[in-house]
């Protein structure tokens, strides 16, 4: 098993704060030495009135990471482990657009979205369960939707791609054929930033290769 050193705490593990099998699987991708743990979080996702998207996706990865080594501070077997929490929002005209509360509100969405640019935003937070230093940065990339008719719309919403996924749509699935085109990171829109992700994990002596 391998340990990286985090101030005077050995890291044995790094755990991911999601339920996201999409985040779960792009983590996997990094192939580290470190084992890594799935370990799902029921937190608060409020914002406040006037809050910036750069701020409302670090706060929001930083709980989903906090309520995580919380409840490992509680485990008997507490090994010490690098907490990862991220949260990603898409924002249109400066309002910020999360998951959809009923397929309704999914072609709601998607209306305004289709023929358009928006913005997406994923915060990451690192936290180390014992002592050490608490990271949380964020990404944005920005995307332009294709023009879209009511039949497609319908029929994308009726696939029930949309209903999980911050924005209506899912880039690394059906949601691929709707986008036209992207300026920035592609991991950023799927939900986990890797070349972000893997520059903070590097602060941490945790190298991806």
């Amino acid at each position: 098993m391998g340990h990286t050193q985090l101030g005077n705490e050995p890291i044995s593990r790094i755990v991911l704060a999601s339920s996201s099998p999409r985040r779960k699987e792009l983590v996997a991708s990094l192939g580290l030495s470190l084992p890594v743990y799935i370990l799902s979080t029921d937190t608060d996702e409020s914002i406040e009135l006037g809050w910036k998207p750069d701020y409302v996706v670090e706060q929001l990865s930083l709980r989903k990471a906090s309520a995580a080594v919380h409840m490992l501070q509680n485990e008997s077997d507490n090994q010490p482990s690098l907490v990862i929490g991220a949260d990603t929002i898409v924002v249109l005209d400066g309002e910020v657009l999360g998951k959809p509360k009923d397929e309704a509100d999914a072609r709601h969405m998607l209306q305004r979205l289709q023929g358009r640019s928006h913005e997406v935003y994923t915060g990451v937070a690192c936290v180390p369960s014992m002592n050490g230093e608490t990271i949380v940065m964020h990404r944005m990339t920005r995307v332009w939707m294709k023009p879209l008719n009511d039949k497609q719309i319908a029929n994308y919403v009726a696939s029930g791609e949309p209903m999980d996924k911050a924005g209506s749509y899912g880039i690394q699935g059906l949601g691929a054929t709707i986008v036209e085109r992207i300026d920035g990171c592609y991991f950023n829109v799927v939900g986990l930033p890797l070349s972000l992700l893997s520059d903070m994990l590097a602060r941490y002596d945790i190298a991806v290769f």
